[in-house]
């Protein structure tokens, strides 16, 4: 079995299939879909498609596998969509909140603001991002039409799409002999996203918080002034 060094040890792909099986697969896919922020789902996924090619693990054939990861990915953005129509400004204006961070809803508003409604398939592709997406969506202007077709679109890309990938590449020898660095590599690679934004977010924090005092200083002589004339 694989090990990932990264992150606590019962939400490593090996340690969910190994104890959970399929059903360890299907229920964090669910939930990272509009629920919980988990990481890493694309390398769970990836794993998911070596293990039908290895057999011993996941005994269920490729096709059915993939069926019900896409359901469970699809129904998991319908439940965020719901939670973001109907709960979305409460539960994210709660100021102590660690699992609804205002910050995250607040990436996944711009996200969407950058990409339109194909934001909806492309989250699917960035931790974090596609959890708190379905959820703008639904909070948002987003028909529910539009968005369940981009959804679908998304679930069957990101949900049949990775594990095919580890299913096929599994079979390769080198891929074999080196699944662990792979694995380690897909989570560090599906960090990129969040760590740019991360960082994005910290200079133009700087930059504001430089700019206040320049702003102050332009208000300064005015308000003089009309301490002045009285």
């Amino acid at each position: 079995m694989y090990t990932i060094a990264l992150g606590p040890e019962w939400l490593s792909p090996d340690y969910l299939i190994s104890h959970f099986g399929l059903i360890g697969i299907l229920v964090i896919v669910f939930a990272e879909s509009g629920l919980f922020a988990f990481l890493p789902g694309d390398s769970l996924l990836f794993t998911a498609g070596l293990l039908v090619a290895d057999g011993q693990y996941i005994t269920q054939p490729l096709w059915l596998v993939c069926t019900l990861i896409v359901a469970a990915a699809i129904i998991g953005d319908q439940v965020g969509y719901m939670i973001g129509k109907y709960f979305g400004p409460k539960l994210f204006n709660r100021p102590n909140s660690k699992l609804f961070k205002r910050e995250n809803l607040d990436k996944a508003h711009e996200f969407m603001d950058r990409h339109g409604p194909k934001a909806i398939v492309l989250a699917r592709f960035v931790p974090i991002i596609r959890t708190f997406a379905p959820m703008v969506a639904g909070a948002g202007t987003m028909k529910y039409r539009t968005f369940l077709t981009y959804n679908i679109i998304g679930g069957i890309g990101w949900g049949a799409g990775v594990t095919i990938a580890g299913y096929w590449l599994g079979q390769i020898e080198f891929i074999k002999t080196n699944v662990e660095p792979i694995l380690v590599g897909i989570v560090l690679i599906s960090v990129i996203p969040v760590v740019f934004e991360v960082l994005k977010a910290r200079k133009e924090s700087k930059a504001a918080a430089a700019q206040a005092p320049l702003d102050a200083e332009g208000q300064a002589p005015g308000q003089r002034g009309r301490h002045a004339k009285r």
